[in-house]
């Protein structure tokens, strides 16, 4: 797989890929969950013994000859947690989607409702939810076989929409994302309960080092790391603006980075980027007066599909997780 940065490498320089586990497979983790209990703890009081957790669930669960995607492309989202693919969208194709981004923006209608969620200091979209049932030219590709199929294959199973969103960095204003694990949030707040979702980004604005494009930390998605701070109610209002709840520690952050670095997969428009649920992620502030956008769809396999939120008093709002087969409208 051919990942682009800034400079060719890891924005973090790191030792050779290898796959974490645990920092020791001898430890005992004296607050490990027991059997039968719930595999992955988080919003937590105290902290456990170690770091992270390992993973339960195999990383990909279909096989090449079962989808577009190639045995090398596989092996590589195996191994890093993400796949980017230049060109996935071209001409026509990716102009309706850029003139359809605008006039999602531009609709006041949308302005000041839940699903809609502006920078921590301005009017601007930070986020747009919901957007393939608020879009017909969204919900196309959010059903499109080229993202399903390769979600399907990923998953090892049907997937259905989880979750869909426009993210809009605006040139000098677009804030950051704080390091997290998108799984971490589902299974605390939404009641996902095992890592069989996989999200599908489509950079609808060139992506380069200076407009704030999403940088991901390699293989860091083999492992489970538990957060602490119990989750406060109707987290969502904040979080969604600035995360600070369901953040992983930074002595794990520190310890998975060394050894594994920073890739930011940049790039002209049109480019796609898949990446496990699990796989830590961020972003920083865009400093450029270069807006960055992309559309977001989150697939999760059916037989995976959400119960009682595992760290939070309350499921969120219905925009920010889809149950299969719903309808979903402006008005629910």
């Amino acid at each position: 797989m051919s990942v682009q940065t800034s400079s060719d490498r890891p924005l973090h320089q790191a030792t050779p890929f290898d796959i974490v586990d645990s920092p020791d497979p001898q430890s005992r983790v004296r607050s490990a969950p027991r059997p039968g209990e719930d595999p992955y703890p988080t919003r937590l009081s105290e902290p456990l013994d170690l770091p992270w957790l390992s993973r339960h669930e195999p990383v990909v669960k279909g096989h090449d000859g079962e989808g577009p995607l190639s045995a090398a492309q596989l092996d590589a989202f195996e191994r890093q947690g993400f796949l980017f693919e230049p060109d996935f969208l071209t001409g026509d194709e990716l102009d309706e989607l850029r003139r359809e981004l605008k006039v999602l923006l531009e609709n006041d209608a949308y302005r000041g409702r839940d699903f809609s969620i502006t920078e921590p200091r301005g009017r601007e979209i930070r986020s747009l939810f919901a957007v393939h049932f608020l879009s017909k030219v969204f919900g196309r590709l959010a059903h499109d076989p080229r993202l399903t199929g390769r979600a399907r294959q990923i998953l090892g199973g049907e997937p259905y929409v989880h979750q869909s969103r426009i993210n809009y960095k605006p040139g000098f204003e677009g804030q950051g994302f704080n390091w997290h694990s998108d799984f971490e949030t589902w299974h605390a707040e939404d009641g996902m309960p095992a890592m069989h979702a996989v999200s599908a980004s489509i950079v609808l604005t060139d992506n380069h080092a200076f407009n704030g494009p999403l940088m991901l930390v390699p293989g860091s998605h083999r492992v489970f790391v538990p957060c602490l701070g119990e989750t406060p109610e109707d987290h969502h209002k904040q979080s969604l603006k600035t995360q600070e709840v369901g953040v992983p520690s930074r002595e794990a952050l520190r310890r998975l980075i060394d050894r594994h670095g920073i890739e930011a997969p940049t790039g002209a428009a049109g480019g796609l980027l898949l990446f496990d649920c699990n796989t830590l992620h961020g972003s920083n502030a865009n400093m450029s007066p270069d807006p960055r956008s992309n559309a977001f769809f989150v697939y999760n396999r059916r037989d995976n599909r959400c119960v009682e939120p595992f760290a939070a008093g309350k499921r969120r709002p219905r925009f920010l997780a889809h149950a299969p087969d719903e309808a979903w409208t402006p008005q629910d």
